[in-house]
């Protein structure tokens, strides 16, 4: 593998592309320390240490999980506090509508057009989506700060109540909508010039920086050394089990008949059709914590309503979706609720993603009309039907792994109060370097980065990293 990397790095059109990757990767942190104009320094900082200390209420908890989409720019109040996840968001709105929607079901009928035009369209959708992100965000904010600065608000021209505010406010939203926009265009600069998918590897970059921070929050307890070894332990478990469930499949065996083209005799031969046992990656955690992320921001409109009943249930909601944020010790109704809610939407996702990439590449019809078939299966609809069986079994494994991945720290945090296990509190307690997200995330996209060097090196007749 050394030498393998050796080779990369040699070749200079691929060390370029390293580079670059890297290059983009220092531009996106580096903006995501630069801050919204009009912010408040000292309120910011007064919410950031409530919400490190878990003393800023559900809508901390709810900051700490855009914190894990932005890679930490959220604290920093930075024009890429948001991300990329409106850009994520809009991307499962249009996924959702694919069955739905013919016309979009015909664009992915269509090849490399068609991706191109659903593409388009996910980027058109990500600019109303980044602005109500943003109004959104900003509330909450507001609402922490009014709680936890003395009633100190963290954009102080903040509204549309006043008309010296209107101004201001307009160019808040445009500027946080700009940023998600900027870091969009990043990843696409990554997938067309780079190594790897662009906005897998942005969020690979915000759940990697975050890492030295988390271990030293391990570290700093009475059971420092116990804790250590354990999140090590299962850290390595968990990596081994990521790669073996990522990299596992089953091979359906194809055969092609014979065909004569003049003195030439085509086909007669066997192959086989992968299906990999998790074929949707880490999409249905994405999308899952997408979904578990919406509710909270629109109940954070209303939390400052006058209205004490409208106040109260969307306070209510804010603490139910971000309850798996919660560094309280402790176990609440809230959290349990969240932890079944947040198993039940992977396991549903990842039947979703796994049924609309079958159906865009509509096997069956494409081995009919090769001249391919399934030995002991009728082309046609009944291939369909054999390859969706197969397919779905498979998904039931890979949607069960992941999860019991997306809710592992859930679970750790509920063992910690069995008496002899409170060593693992600091790890259980939703420690975003565990998270089965950030983990599958960072073993996803390592795994990806080095297939697509695996390529670029057997083009060049170089020996790759797996033999």
């Amino acid at each position: 593998m050394l030498q393998a990397l050796r080779n990369a790095i040699q070749l200079p059109d691929i060390r370029n592309r390293i580079i670059f990757t890297l290059f983009i990767l220092l531009i996106y942190r580096l903006v995501s320390h630069i801050p919204v104009p009009g912010v408040d320094p000292e309120v910011l900082r007064q919410i950031r240490e409530a919400v490190e200390r878990n003393t800023a209420g559900g809508l901390g908890n709810l900051v700490g999980l855009l914190a894990l989409l932005s890679g930490g720019a959220v604290f920093n109040f930075s024009v890429l506090a948001m991300g990329v996840y409106p850009y994520v968001t809009a991307s499962l709105i249009l996924q959702l509508m694919i069955p739905v929607i013919p016309r979009l079901e015909e664009l992915t009928k269509e090849g490399e057009q068609g991706r191109r035009k659903i593409s388009r369209l996910t980027t058109y959708l990500t600019v109303p989506m980044a602005a109500l992100n943003a109004i959104g965000q900003v509330n909450i904010f507001e609402s922490i700060g009014v709680s936890v600065a003395n009633g100190q608000r963290v954009l102080p021209q903040w509204g549309l109540d006043r008309p010296e505010f209107i101004l201001p406010t307009i160019v808040t939203i445009m500027t946080m909508t700009a940023g998600t926009m900027f870091a969009v265009w990043l990843g696409e600069l990554i997938t067309e010039q780079g190594i790897g998918n662009g906005l897998s590897i942005i969020i690979f970059g915000g759940i990697v920086s975050r890492v030295p921070s988390n271990l030293a929050q391990i570290a700093a307890g009475s059971t420092a050394v116990l804790t250590l070894i354990s999140f090590l332990v299962i850290t390595v478990v968990m990596v081994l089990g990521i790669v073996y469930i990522q990299e596992g499949e089953r091979r359906i065996a194809v055969q092609y008949g014979r065909r004569v083209r003049g003195r030439r005799v085509l086909g007669g031969v066997g192959t086989h059709i992968p299906l990999k046992v998790n074929s949707a990656g880490m999409i249905p955690l994405i999308f899952a914590q997408a979904v578990l992320v919406f509710p909270a921001i629109i109940a954070g409109f209303f939390v400052n309503s006058t209205d004490a009943s409208v106040q109260n249930f969307a306070t209510g909601v804010v603490r139910l979706f971000s309850a798996g944020q919660s560094g309280q010790p402790g176990i609440n109704v809230e959290l349990v609720v969240y932890t079944i809610l947040y198993f039940l939407l992977v396991i549903g996702f990842t039947y979703f993603y796994t049924d609309i990439m079958m159906q865009q590449q509509n096997l069956a019809e494409n081995l009919q009309k090769q001249g391919g078939f399934i030995p002991g299966i009728r082309p046609g609809r009944t291939t369909e039907v054999f390859i969706t069986r197969v397919t779905r079994r498979l998904t039931l494994v890979g949607a069960l792994f992941l999860g019991v991945l997306a809710v592992l720290p859930y679970l750790l945090n509920f063992i910690s109060y069995v008496p002899g296990f409170g060593f693992l509190r600091p790890i259980g307690n939703n420690n975003l370097l565990l998270s089965g997200a950030g983990l599958l995330i960072v073993v996803g996209v390592v795994l990806d980065t080095m297939r697509q060097l695996e390529a670029q090196l057997m083009m060049r007749n170089y020996e790759g990293f797996i033999r």
